[in-house]
């Protein structure tokens, strides 16, 4: 598979997995573009040994843990005082809005585990992806779904 349809194929899948993990748009797609940059490089490198879509999630999946964990370390005081602020461009409905920060508010493998789950990846994958059981996958993704459709019920009556 040549580059171009990989990115073609994959990005969007990637850019909602990041965007459901980081739950911030610019960076989602900072995240996901650097993903498809570790892609183009290591390219050549892939043995086949899983799916090419199983490959570039993992790829995903790391950037977006080492971006938080980035984040984590930066000094909140290194940042100018005065930055002028933009609006938000309208992006999605407020139902997706508030589902992405109620992902956002998961812990980081939930957050993993919900994303794929929301791209049709299929649960054998995920499992691949994270280092989990395919059992131990769909307990969560049961209890994820849970979760989420409580937080919902309080989101509906607002």
């Amino acid at each position: 598979m040549q580059f171009e349809e990989i990115y073609a194929a994959y990005f969007q899948k990637i850019y909602r997995v990041c965007r459901g993990y980081v739950n911030d748009d610019d960076w989602a797609k900072d995240i996901a573009q650097d993903t498809f940059v570790i892609v183009w490089q290591q390219l050549a490198t892939f043995r086949n040994e899983s799916a090419v879509s199983t490959w570039i999630y993992r790829i995903a999946v790391n950037n977006c843990l080492r971006q938080l964990e980035k984040q984590k370390r930066l000094p909140k005081d290194n940042f100018p005082g005065e930055i002028a602020e933009t609006a938000p461009e309208p992006m999605l409905d407020n139902k997706i809005a508030f589902l992405y920060q109620c992902i956002n508010e998961l812990k980081e493998l939930d957050r993993i585990i919900i994303s794929l789950e929301l791209e049709d990846i299929r649960q054998a994958e995920i499992a691949t992806i994270v280092g989990i059981s395919e059992a131990n996958v769909r307990v969560k993704i049961h209890r994820i779904k849970e979760k989420l459709t409580e937080k919902f019920k309080y989101y509906d009556r607002d």
